[in-house]
């Protein structure tokens, strides 16, 4: 992952482009991962880790109409926290990541369901995605999963709006 996360920086700066994640289940884990490459500084804007439910309306905008509609975990969810963190933190990209590590569901939602979303610039309304994931494991290799699987997914996002390989 180090390698994707050099090149991942690499192009954000030469297009002059910055990141911020609202994350829940991983705890702050993104955005450590974020910023262990040397020079992410200049890439990274910021994280909140979102984990108490009232905290994704407060802190990174998602409706409590939603909330309360939803749950705390939802694709809805992980599209209005990574909606929500670009235009608080003033980012190019918001990403947002919301699931069940375990060990119990949560809500009916099964351990391992994890949601993650990205929102970026591009033509007319921007690009926005949503990825599901069921993951398996313990608690801890469901979190660095979901970290690594946030990372692929917004480098994917960024090379093809920039068309970097």
């Amino acid at each position: 992952m180090a390698a994707q996360l050099e090149q991942l920086h690499r192009v954000l700066g030469e297009q002059e482009q910055t990141v911020a994640v609202a994350e829940s289940m991983t705890g702050g884990l993104l955005a450590a991962a974020l910023t262990s490459t040397a020079g992410a500084s200049a890439t990274f804007r910021g994280g909140l880790v979102v984990y108490a439910t009232d905290l994704k309306s407060r802190l990174a905008g998602v409706g409590e109409d939603l909330l309360a509609e939803h749950g705390p975990v939802a694709p809805q969810i992980a599209l209005e926290l990574a909606r929500g963190v670009r235009g608080r933190l003033s980012a190019s990209w918001g990403v947002g990541v919301t699931g069940v590590a375990g060990p119990q569901p949560q809500d009916g939602k099964a351990v391992g369901t994890v949601f993650l979303s990205v929102v970026g610039p591009g033509p007319d309304a921007g690009l926005e995605s949503v990825s599901e994931l069921n993951l398996a494991g313990d608690r801890n290799t469901i979190r660095m999963q979901t970290v690594e699987q946030a990372v692929a997914l917004l480098a994917g996002a960024v090379n093809h709006l920039t068309g970097s390989p």
